[in-house]
């Protein structure tokens, strides 16, 4: 075992080591999901289907072929909890949690795929960031566990505690899992303890480990000193200006788009009181940052809402949280470089300051990659699935981020459209970029500046 141990170090990158990890934990859960005793018909629920829930729960996706509360035991419950809780905060935090409750000593090896798992720029500081990740999020889940059985323990008695910690962990990690029915959390809608509880554990999962921890500096340093908020926003990082920013108007715009386009829309708000139509649209702003929980019904909202849907599932959540999608720093880093260009300025600038062109170039490879695989799977399950093209977009779009937010294509799928979608919820989970670069088998090789002649061509 250790010889074995010793070459993998060897001849594995980071990134082949992360991909590996993951995907021995989706076979590990498919296996224990396909038991008999994982199902209330005790009979197995089938490697497909049963492949395709590991596949969701540790991709944080929410995406489900059978349903997960009439159909699951608790023990199949258990198991869908447990994948979604090391899926949202990735294997190597907890595997480097058990090492140190173990005593063993975090190893320059582990500490690397600690960062790639993370998208951390630096070494320094990953043991203590792991910690500080541990315990906000056992602190977030067990507040937001609290808030909800003021809901669910009335009215599900001693059940509710256990549904309680279930959606505070689904949607701090932004898995879309629920076990109240059919129907998400639409019996909710008008709910403001359900409402602001689940929406609170979103955005904060949503938002970055490395976020929290700026967040949480900046604001001590300034309580000693007096808070002023333009002081306080001022020290921050760039990295967290950009995602509050973006975060807080991604949100804000699509709560107004869908209380205007969908307020009138009598299938989904129209018939609503006002404060459940402003719950409701705001809800269904938040929950397409990559949650999968949804209030209204989605299959009734008009064209151009659902298009709305999947340009925000597509955007997602922010870098090194539980959120899936291309991040909304990325989006920003774009932004602000076409915006640069208008302005005929050389460098990309943002709060003051200069964003690195390899930042630039790696958000433009990402960008043209994600589009690659969404263009890509869209194309496979026209051929394989017989539903329409926006229904088939959405779903490729909401595997993709690992949002979970579905028409209803997900249960129609084939036994080949499940693996197409678990493959694509995968590649989403762990990032176009991860994958492309864990697929590269040659070893990268020692860098010459040599600088190719320049010759200029037409674009535009």
């Amino acid at each position: 075992m250790d010889n074995l141990k010793r070459q993998l170090d060897v001849n594995l990158k980071p990134t082949q080591v992360l991909v590996l990890g993951f995907l021995i934990l989706i076979f590990l859960g498919a296996i224990c999901l396909s038991l008999p005793m994982a199902s209330v018909s005790g009979t197995s629920t089938g490697f497909v289907d049963a492949l395709f829930t590991a596949t969701s729960a540790v991709c944080v996706t929410g995406l489900v072929v059978v349903n997960t509360a009439s159909h699951w035991t608790p023990f199949g419950k258990v198991i869908i909890l447990m994948l979604i809780q090391i899926g949202g905060l990735g294997f190597m935090t907890i595997a480097s949690t058990i090492f140190m409750i173990l005593g063993r000593k975090i190893s320059l090896r582990d500490r690397m795929m600690i960062q790639e798992s993370l998208n951390q720029n630096t070494l320094s500081g990953m043991v203590r960031l792991t910690k500080n990740i541990i315990i906000g999020t056992l602190i977030i889940e067990a507040v937001g566990a609290l808030f909800l059985s003021l809901k669910f323990v009335p009215e599900y008695g001693s059940k509710g505690v256990f549904y309680s910690i279930f959606h505070a962990i689904s949607a701090f990690c932004n898995a879309g899992f629920d076990i109240i029915g059919n129907n998400s959390l639409m019996p909710y809608v008008g709910s403001v303890t359900i409402n602001f509880t689940v929406m609170a554990l979103i955005i904060i999962g949503g938002l970055g480990f490395t976020v929290w921890m700026d967040v949480i500096k900046v604001t001590n340093k300034e309580l000693r000193i007096g808070m002023k908020p333009k002081r306080w926003f001022r020290h921050l990082r760039l990295h967290t200006k950009l995602v509050l920013v973006i975060t807080a108007s991604l949100i804000m715009g699509g709560f107004i788009f869908f209380f205007f386009l969908e307020g009138f829309n009598e299938a989904t708000l129209g018939n609503l009181p006002l404060k459940d139509k402003v719950l409701g649209a705001m809800f269904q702003s938040v929950t397409t940052r990559t949650a999968g929980f949804n209030t209204i019904d989605n299959s009734a909202m008009t064209d151009v809402s659902k298009f709305v849907t999947i340009l925000l599932m597509f955007i997602g959540g922010s870098p090194a949280g539980t959120a899936g999608g291309i991040k909304t720093v990325t989006m920003g880093v774009i932004f602000f470089e076409v915006l640069s260009v208008v302005r005929g300025k050389d460098d990309a600038e943002a709060f003051n300051r200069r964003i690195p062109r390899n930042t630039i170039k790696r958000a433009l490879a990402v960008i043209m990659i994600s589009l690659s695989v969404v263009m890509g799977v869209t194309m496979l399950l026209t051929i394989t699935e017989s539903g329409g093209f926006m229904d088939i977009l959405f779903e490729a779009v909401s595997g993709f981020a690992t949002v979970g937010l579905s028409l209803g294509e997900t249960q129609r799928l084939t036994q080949v459209g499940k693996l197409i979608m678990s493959m694509t919820m995968f590649i989403g989970r762990l990032g176009p970029i991860t994958m492309a670069v864990a697929l590269t088998l040659k070893h990268e090789k020692k860098k010459i500046n040599i600088r190719k002649p320049e010759e200029k061509v037409m674009v535009g």
